[in-house]
């Protein structure tokens, strides 16, 4: 009788049947260990390079943050516009990149803020009292464009009051082809506190005589205040776009502390409205 197998020569034979068996299903003939590790690394060398690929795509749909350029309100500051938004909740400032501009123009006259905020104070423009005439729009458009080129670009805007009526006109300039037309068109807006050229009580300058004249398909977020002296305008600008999305707040025409209520909201709308965000970074410099 011959000797019985031993448990070792059993393992042995299994595992170079499961060998045979795996060569001959996935890589043909047999092939030495040389030409095993060269067929195994050229075969996965694709699959590695697709998962790099697929995790940087992932890595920048959630580490990119919509740049937006803040306009602050008639004669206040950048600074002073950027403390009121610090007040709103981290689980949203953490999601945004928000740049502070100052307006052009030093302010004429005294300040609503004077002895809450410390000076310099800035306005975009300037008007007469009922709103009929305007000085320097066309300057304040170049200074913002000039800014937006050296510094941007920048996927949406967010003003207030005086700088949220800036804003708003911005996509219709843009669409008509008079002003801004040398940087990416603006992608979302956010007004707080704002109304339309044209509309409510107020005239147009001319550079923005036709902002309005057309839906603005442009995504926007509007805050508009309960007591605000501008609510009528604020609603009558809700008509100019196209799905405006709109936060109502009990106050008046100030920039509103965000309840908790608001803190998931504000990104999931800029999320829905606006984009997704590897397709706003390919949009750069595109129509």
């Amino acid at each position: 009788m011959g000797s019985r197998p031993t448990a070792l020569g059993v393992a042995r034979g299994v595992l170079a049947g499961s060998l045979a068996r795996f060569q001959s299903l996935h890589l043909g003939p047999f092939v030495s260990n040389s030409q095993l590790s060269l067929r195994r690394l050229s075969s996965t060398k694709p699959l590695l390079e697709q998962h790099r690929q697929t995790k940087l795509v992932m890595q920048n749909e959630i580490q990119y943050k919509p740049r937006i350029l803040c306009l602050h309100g008639f004669r206040t500051s950048a600074s002073i516009l950027q403390k009121l938004i610090a007040r709103w909740p981290e689980t949203v400032l953490q999601k945004l990149d928000l740049h502070f501009l100052d307006g052009p123009f030093p302010a004429q006259g005294k300040s609503d803020v004077e002895g809450i905020f410390y000076p310099p104070y800035y306005e975009w423009y300037q008007s007469n009292q009922d709103f009929t005439e305007y000085r320097n729009f066309e300057e304040c458009v170049a200074y913002m464009e000039d800014y937006m080129i050296n510094h941007g670009p920048f996927d949406g805007l967010l003003g207030f009051s005086q700088g949220a009526f800036l804003s708003a006109a911005v996509p219709g300039m843009q669409a008509q082809g008079v002003a801004f037309t040398r940087v990416p068109k603006i992608k979302f807006l956010v007004i707080i506190s704002g109304s339309k050229f044209g509309g409510y009580k107020f005239r147009q300058p001319k550079l923005a005589a036709n902002a309005f004249s057309s839906p603005i398909e442009c995504p926007s977020l509007h805050i508009i205040g309960e007591k605000d002296f501008l609510k009528p305008g604020g609603i009558d600008l809700l008509e100019s776009f196209v799905n405006p999305v709109v936060i109502h707040h009990p106050k008046g025409h100030i920039i509103p502390r965000l309840g908790q209520s608001i803190v998931f909201m504000i990104p999931s709308i800029l999320q829905d409205v606006c984009f997704t965000f590897p397709n706003l970074r390919r949009g750069y410099g595109s129509d």
